[in-house]
């Protein structure tokens, strides 16, 4: 039997994926309406985050694991992706995304928490 994935301390993952989602979501639409001929690249990868996020929010509150566990892979990709894209090509990146230098701009939760997530997926199985 499985248990829930949405429920007791995974309701703080839940939690935070809601805040990334909010957060990046917020800069992104800001980012994307103010200034996007600046940086479209940077802020378009910030509204995927966004969108990420929001996917994995609803998807752990739901407890639908095969997709969270499908989000996760894709959030740790965009992580390390971009994250080394950044850091090798500072000139592509103008501006900083979510995922740009592996989340600096967000203390490196973005980094940390597809693997949080993947532990925890792993853990309630």
């Amino acid at each position: 039997m499985t248990t829930s994935i949405g429920t007791g301390p995974g309701r703080a993952l839940v939690a935070v994926y809601g805040l990334f989602s909010l957060a990046a979501g917020a800069r992104a639409g800001v980012q994307i309406a103010l200034k996007f001929g600046e940086a479209p690249l940077a802020y378009s990868l910030s509204a995927f985050a966004a969108l990420v996020y929001i996917l994995l929010t609803v998807a752990l509150f739901r407890g639908a694991r095969r997709l969270a566990l499908a989000a996760i892979v894709v959030e740790l990709a965009g992580v390390l992706v971009v994250g080394t894209l950044s850091v090798l090509d500072p000139a592509a990146f103008p501006d900083e995304t979510v995922w740009s230098t592996y989340g600096k701009g967000y203390l490196f939760i973005p980094l940390v928490l597809p693997l949080v997530g993947l532990y925890w997926l792993r853990r309630r199985r």
